[in-house]
């Protein structure tokens, strides 16, 4: 593992700070189901990293709701937005780790999750202000596992992807970080972990965020 200058970090969201995609597999299930259409196993896991126009269009397309895309979307962010006002599911280690790399580095987010969602969670968990920048797939042109999200968000921080470290927790995610030559450190997501070949592609594996620490970084 060839030396860098990391310049930069960019977190993913759900399944790294957030544990949240078990709540959008169930949400997503009902929804589903509820609106006549079907649902078998893996289902979930299809749409994870897509973005928010993508998964709409599948569940439309694939799974057989009765309702336009634009509608999807919407209602299934409206159900997320109840979940996480009751309680934001924040993993262990996430507030501490956000705050300890900001004070080392500038910080980014590429999450598949609505703008609406995002905003909030970080809200929530009292980390907005530690994020020079923040996006979602919705607002680039692919999601995950297209690099677009990461190198969008690479260039909005002035950072060359090469001298980006990203952290993600699923297969879909990790693929799209390889996509976009940047470092990976990955935090195997338990509910849905990620293929062992793209796991292998990580620089560093953890298994959990209390290890994410500038001092594991700057070993890159």
């Amino acid at each position: 593992m060839a030396d860098i200058h990391v310049d930069a970090v960019i977190f993913d969201l759900d399944g790294v700070l957030i544990d949240s995609e078990a709540v959008w597999a169930e949400v997503r299930r009902e929804f589903t189901l509820a609106r006549g259409g079907h649902w078998s196993e893996g289902t979930e896991r299809k749409m994870i990293g897509m973005s928010s126009p993508e998964w709409a269009r599948f569940m439309h397309e694939e799974l057989g709701v009765d309702l336009e895309p634009e509608a999807i979307s919407a209602a299934v962010a409206d159900e997320m937005t109840k979940r996480y006002r009751q309680r934001l599911p924040l993993l262990p280690g996430a507030v501490d780790s956000v705050r300890g790399l900001a004070d080392r580095w500038p910080l980014g987010l590429a999450s598949s999750a609505n703008r609406p969602l995002i905003d909030l969670a970080l809200e929530e968990a009292g980390l907005a202000t530690q994020f020079r920048v923040t996006l979602s797939t919705e607002e680039v042109g692919r999601g995950k596992p297209a690099p677009d999200v990461y190198l969008e968000a690479a260039r909005r921080l002035s950072v060359a992807p090469a001298h980006c470290v990203g952290v993600e927790d699923s297969t879909n995610g990790i693929r799209a970080l390889a996509g976009a030559g940047m470092r990976i450190v990955a935090v195997p997501n338990r509910d849905f972990p990620p293929d062992r070949e793209v796991l292998e592609s990580a620089d560093i594996v953890i298994s959990s965020l209390d290890e994410l620490t500038p001092g594991l970084i700057e070993r890159l």
